[in-house]
């Protein structure tokens, strides 16, 4: 592995990216999307080995209060080799300074988040676009 990391966007291949996400397995993004989440996003990250997209994520933030970690995403051939905890390190280093970062979290990777240093929160709620999907996968509770 040549992993190299890029925090910025200008070169970034949106239907790489998008294939990364069906590959990881963390369902359809369209490229389109992608570029208006991402450039919408203060922090990225983005890993490569070589000049192949392997990993990705992004925060949301206001500069002062809250950052929001979400869309990390890492191809199956490299997990378990500490990419995915490196992706969320970078995005809570680019974090530092808000007094809360947030991060939503896949059923089932509860667990990875915690030894990051993620807490559960008793008070978070969300509304989904696909509500009967996110019950399904356990996400809410119905």
């Amino acid at each position: 592995m040549n992993i190299s990391w890029r925090f910025e966007q200008s070169t970034i291949d949106w239907q790489a990216l998008s294939d990364l996400y069906r590959i990881a397995p963390l369902g359809t993004k369209e490229p389109e999307r992608l570029k208006i989440t991402f450039g919408n996003s203060m922090f990225t990250c983005f890993a490569f080995d070589n000049d192949e997209l392997i990993g990705a994520g992004r925060a949301l933030a206001d500069g002062a209060d809250c950052s929001y970690i979400c869309d990390i995403a890492l191809h199956p051939d490299y997990q378990g080799h500490g990419l995915g905890k490196q992706i969320v390190q970078h995005l809570i280093n680019q974090s530092k300074g808000h007094k809360k970062i947030i991060l939503y979290a896949n059923p089932g990777k509860e667990g990875f988040y915690a030894k990051l240093g993620f807490k559960k929160m008793n008070t978070a709620m969300a509304i989904f676009e696909n509500e009967d999907a996110m019950i399904a996968n356990g996400t809410i509770a119905s």
